[in-house]
């Protein structure tokens, strides 16, 4: 019998799960890192003291340096952690709503992940050579989640043709942005922005 057959599996050496058990710690390290900074971004800002995220997360600040170095690193990667959440979601709720609900539970959400991001939009246009692929990656990812919402609900018939995708991901990420309240403003013009968008006769399918 091969060596390696008495460590466990063919081929594999015996300090395979030992590598495995430190990188699963290393992932949720990081999970735990992004989630933390998330909420610390939120409600202090982007500039907020990187011991405070580290204490959150549960993590010592040598772990938090180790995986980001420098600030932008963070930010980056809650950006674009973020983004991939939003646009994953569209998916979800085309699986499990009718075509107009899940479009207007999406631009919800969408409303929800622009105005939780309002501090990390003045990093983000910083000028930060760190951030400059930043904005297409957020077009990228969300166009084609929107579009392939629009067009269902457009085939359904709850709303009109024609619906630019960009052009609705602008409209809601400026009334997002320039609320300061606790979005019930936001809610409301959303609300108004869809019935525009409906069908004349289409009935309201308000989540």
């Amino acid at each position: 019998m091969k060596e390696s057959e008495l460590a466990g599996q063919p081929g594999e050496t015996s300090d395979t799960e030992p590598r495995r058990r430190v990188r699963a710690d290393a992932l949720r390290n990081e999970d735990a890192v992004l989630e933390a900074a998330k909420t610390v971004f939120a409600t202090t800002g982007v500039d907020a003291p990187v011991r405070e995220i580290a204490a959150r997360a549960g993590v010592g600040v040598g772990t938090l340096y180790r995986r980001f170095p420098k600030r932008s690193d963070l930010v980056s990667a809650v950006f674009l952690r973020e983004v991939d959440a939003c646009a994953a979601e569209a998916a979800a709720l085309e699986a499990t709503y009718p075509p107009g609900e899940a479009l207007e539970r999406w631009l919800k959400r969408y409303t929800g992940f622009i105005a939780t991001k309002k501090g990390l939009a003045a990093a983000l246009h910083s000028g930060d050579p760190a951030f400059d692929t930043l904005p297409q990656y957020f077009r990228t990812n969300f166009e084609p989640a929107l579009a392939r919402l629009l067009d269902k609900a457009t085939a359904a018939g709850d709303i009109r043709d024609g619906v630019a995708p960009y052009d609705l991901l602008q409209a809601i990420a400026s009334l997002a942005m320039a609320s300061g309240d606790d979005g019930a403003y936001t809610g409301r013009m959303l609300g108004l922005l869809m019935d525009g968008l409906r069908n004349r006769g289409a009935s309201p399918d308000r989540g």
